[in-house]
């Protein structure tokens, strides 16, 4: 077992090295000391790299899958496309040798055993779903190049001590039930949100449990407590992501190893107030519950820059007015707020602030709060150093470069760290964009990344 391992470090470095340092006394040793067992004679060694041209093809074909033409995607939870989407992913996991299932969520699981099987398995994986008019790539590279890392350990000859598992996330994106993590929330074991996914619905009155068994989940029951994960499940779980963010592309940085993920935190605001005809009612005698969302919206701004910290965020990302037409004054607004930070006191405050804003706004305008709702408030969560130090020295076997930074976007890694040791691998990606069709990784970033994880599950696996 530990020979093999060895035989991959080798071969993963020579992919990216000439032949004429195959046998470089320096190499062997350097993989001596990553390894921690001894290379007597490396025989019978060829160069092996990732079928990259074959996972930007996959990727290509899962874009297909969409509701919006190319080059958008949308990909909506329980959607027919979704549907179709994860059969595809379903179909690679089988290609690649993988064991697959599902929960009642239709969280995916591909499955190589280890030497091992009865030990904690070593996790990776992320999610397919796409927001509306967003790219190909957000959480795609995460499930399909964590079925290549598969696919490079197996064409190396290694064999896992403990099990590996891919995990493709049912609904990371809140779009339809307006719930982020969806899968990874349950796996986590979030009774509460277990509980009010028996009565929530979509913006059609569809209920959860109602798309879920149009999808072919949830078949014979209402308590989703069966997909909280038992104890000690994984070992470890390490999420391969695009960026998100223009910083390792700026700075010319291969891998970015993340060290911890922001706290995000929603809110639903809706103020009431009168209605009326836009030319009648004199401005002095209006309480119009567009411009108090307005106010709110921009006193969010406010509160967040005045943190003193370039690590509060926040956006007013849905503004919806009633009864929506030009020349009636608004009698109803709804908005929805993201704020998130890496210190969780910090973002709290902010939330305060948020609300106490709300409150006088009620009074200077003379409207009513009728809702101030925290949807989800989730503590930041800290890769373990173990899974860092894994990352770490594959990238330093690859010789590439790499940073330490935070996500300051969440991920279904937020939630696993609840339940494992965590970590995070991260890609340039153009521009930093995505959530638009514009998003974009290259051929050779993807494949670095792909060469990490498999370094990094190769690693774990033998712990």
């Amino acid at each position: 077992m530990f020979h093999h391992y060895v035989v991959l470090l080798f071969l993963l470095c020579t992919s990216i090295s000439s032949h004429q340092h195959d046998h470089d006394p320096s190499i062997i040793s350097t993989m001596d000391q990553f390894s921690g067992y001894s290379i007597l004679e490396p025989t019978s060694i060829s160069s092996l790299s990732v079928d990259a041209q074959g996972l930007q093809n996959q990727i290509d074909e899962l874009s297909g899958f969409s509701d919006a033409p190319a080059p958008s995607v949308t990909r909506v939870l329980y959607t027919d496309k979704d549907v179709l989407a994860r059969r595809y992913v379903k179909k690679l996991m089988g290609n690649a040798g993988l064991s697959v299932r599902e929960d009642a969520v239709g969280n995916i699981f591909g499955r190589w055993d280890g030497s091992e099987p009865e030990l904690a398995a070593v996790a990776t994986g992320s999610h397919i779903d796409a927001i509306p008019y967003s790219g190909k790539y957000d959480g795609v590279v995460g499930v399909l190049g964590a079925i290549e890392a598969i696919n490079v350990l197996k064409r190396s000859g290694f064999k896992p001590k403990r099990p590996l598992e891919v995990i493709s996330f049912t609904s990371e994106e809140p779009t339809r039930f307006g719930i982020s993590c969806l899968g990874s929330r349950l796996l986590a074991g979030s009774e509460n949100l277990a509980n009010s996914l028996k009565t929530v619905a979509d913006g059609q009155n569809i209920s959860f449990l109602d798309a879920a068994r149009s999808a072919g989940y949830a078949k014979t029951e209402d308590d989703l407590s069966s997909v909280f994960l038992k104890k000690g499940t994984y070992s470890a779980f390490v999420e391969l992501h695009i960026e998100q963010g223009p910083i390792l592309e700026d700075e010319g940085i291969s891998i970015g190893i993340v060290t911890a993920i922001a706290a995000p935190a929603s809110l639903k605001v809706e103020f009431e107030g009168n209605g009326g005809h836009a030319g009648a009612v004199l401005m002095p005698n209006r309480n119009d519950a567009g411009l108090a969302a307005a106010e709110l919206a921009l006193a969010v701004e406010k509160h967040v820059l005045e943190s003193g910290s370039v690590d509060t965020v926040g956006t007013v990302g849905i503004l919806e007015l009633h009864p929506g037409a030009i020349n009636s004054i608004p009698s109803k607004s709804h908005i929805e707020i993201d704020t998130r930070d890496i210190d969780e006191k910090r973002r709290n405050e902010v939330i305060e602030k948020i609300h106490e804003t709300a409150i006088r706004i009620t009074k200077t305008r003379g409207v009513k709060l009728s809702e101030f709702h925290i949807i989800n408030q989730d503590p930041p969560a800290l890769s373990d150093k173990v899974v860092v130090n894994a990352m770490e020295a594959a990238t330093k076997e690859l010789n590439l470069t790499s940073k330490l930074m935070i996500s300051r976007a969440y991920h279904d890694s937020l939630f696993m760290a609840r339940v494992s040791p965590m970590g995070m691998i991260f890609i340039p990606c153009y521009k930093g964009y995505s959530h638009k069709p514009e998003e974009f990784a290259s051929i050779k970033d993807m494949s670095n990344g792909v060469k990490v994880l498999a370094f990094t599950l190769a690693k774990l696996s033998l712990q």
